[in-house]
């Protein structure tokens, strides 16, 4: 591991490498601070199941437009640069709302400007996110690309070790601290990450600017995504004609410096890079796969808030136990990328998510047994109910979100990668957020809320049905894709 480390260090620098590994923690430390939020909105606040999880929702919202900080960074450089300083607002974005709402009272207990913060952090992490792939991506391809795996890996490691310690400490800071104490210490992080940024040196570009997507991509990296060969995936739909229309399109908008200005300059290099991300979606081999995991995210009414809600208020478990159980979701996570890439990278995708639904929707059964309390009268614990649960259903969640991730990287035409899987993970998220639109809505027709718990089991029975909705619609993922190959 050390020497592994070491090379890492050796080829991208030890400040690039600590800043990817603050970003990543930081990222998955959040469930520290969040478990605050959720109680905040609970136990202060006094919001419904429904309005909570309304409120969370509208926060989590800056996630499913992450392209857009994409598209911006590549083709809007601040001072001759595109990372950097959009990872400094970024980080601005992640800090101040902490320091905010951990030092007023008022702003932390109005449910409209808590939310209104918690939405500006959101886009600060969100941003974050996008502009640290772009790095990852750049540092790979221009530095040294057989250690591309390596980053991921080392990306992956530390936000999953961000996520359990982040998970462990949040229930513990909650019995011991302030509320108000544990907003500020998160801000600890995000302030190193400001700090740290200083230390990563960004080459400056041309003034001339650029129309392609990734803003490290060269002439010959262009050409090769106008020369893709004919295989069976998007690189079917690319010939000689599109190459011709391509250099057209170039000619066409290139606006020289000394003809435009500045702004029209950057709105041609914004207009260029949002067609060749629309023409690229808009294949079929891309648009019907992403259709599919639109669908099995809005399909399912997301009830989390709802079960919190439960566990907490009618279970009575405590903040510290329901922290270990999202340490145990994360392990389960990793058990399950594991079993994947072991197990199952050439087994049909189609079969793999068609399994995965099903297993969801037995395990969504644990929860009817939990509320129906048959749990109690064959002797097993709602303690073990609530760790088996988690850890299962995390661990099954990741076997439909690793066709997911594939599935996106092998639909990628060279050249527009990094947007355009950012459009993709943007999609996943905006039907994550409007499933739990979904499970808010559910919740306020059954008129399940804070101390009425009466409808829960009906709830959860109509989300183990909906479960079911998305394999009516596999025919959209590619046949006969697997692991290995799509």
């Amino acid at each position: 591991m050390i020497a592994w480390l070491k090379h890492l260090r050796i080829a991208f620098g030890a400040s690039f490498i600590w800043l990817v590994c603050l970003i990543y923690f930081t990222q998955g430390f959040r469930s520290f601070v969040w478990t605050a939020v959720s109680y905040q909105l609970k136990d202060r606040l006094k919001l419904s199941p429904s309005a909570s999880q309304f409120v969370t929702s509208i926060a989590f919202f800056p996630w499913s437009i992450k392209p857009i900080y994409g598209i911006l960074s590549d083709c809007i450089p601040i001072k001759g640069r595109k990372r950097i300083p959009y990872l400094v607002i970024a980080t601005l974005l992640s800090l101040f709302p902490w320091v905010i709402l951990g030092l007023q009272e008022t702003i932390r207990n109005s449910r409209d400007q808590l939310m209104i913060f918690l939405l500006l952090q959101n886009l600060g992490s969100a941003m974050a996110d996008v502009v640290i792939d772009a790095m990852i991506a750049e540092a790979a391809r221009l530095e040294k690309a057989k250690f591309a795996g390596d980053l991921q890996s080392v990306s992956w490691m530390t936000m999953a070790l961000g996520g359990m310690c982040g998970s462990l400490l949040g229930g513990y800071a909650l019995s011991n601290f302030p509320m108000e104490n544990i907003f500020l210490l998160f801000a600890v992080l995000p302030t190193v990450q400001l700090l740290s940024c200083a230390f990563v040196k960004e080459s400056p570009i041309c003034s001339k600017p650029t129309y392609e997507l990734n803003g490290s991509i060269s002439d010959e990296d262009d050409e090769s995504l106008t020369n893709m060969p004919k295989t069976k995936t998007l690189r079917r739909k690319k010939g000689s004609k599109k190459k011709k229309k391509r250099k057209i399109n170039r000619n066409n908008d290139r606006i020289s410096e000394k003809d435009g200005s500045f702004s029209s300059q950057w709105f041609g290099s914004l207009r260029m890079a949002g067609y060749t991300l629309f023409k690229a979606f808009r294949q079929p081999i891309i648009l019907r796969p992403m259709a599919w995991f639109f669908l099995a995210q809005v399909t399912i009414p997301n009830l989390s808030t709802v079960m919190f809600y439960y566990q907490t208020e009618v279970l009575n478990l405590e903040a510290s136990f329901l922290g270990t159980a999202r340490v145990i979701g994360w392990i389960g996570l990793m058990l399950g990328t594991f079993i994947y890439n072991r197990f199952l990278k050439k087994m049909e995708l189609r079969r793999i998510l068609m399994f995965a639904h099903v297993a969801l929707s037995l395990l969504t059964l644990l929860d009817v047994v939990l509320v129906s309390r048959l749990n109690v009268s064959l002797g097993i614990s709602d303690q073990t109910m609530v760790l088996f649960g988690s850890a299962l259903s995390d661990a099954v969640n990741q076997f439909k979100l690793m066709p997911f991730l594939i599935l996106s990287g092998q639909l990628c035409p060279p050249g527009i990668e990094g947007t355009l899987f950012a459009l993709f993970m943007s999609i996943n998220n905006l039907g994550s957020t409007i499933g739990s639109f979904v499970g808010a809505g559910l919740a306020s027709v059954l008129n399940i809320s804070s101390g009425s718990f009466d409808n829960l089991s009906f709830g959860i029975a109509i989300q183990v049905i909906c479960t079911f909705l998305p394999v009516g619609f596999l025919f959209l993922i590619p046949k006969g894709a697997t692991g290995i190959s799509a």
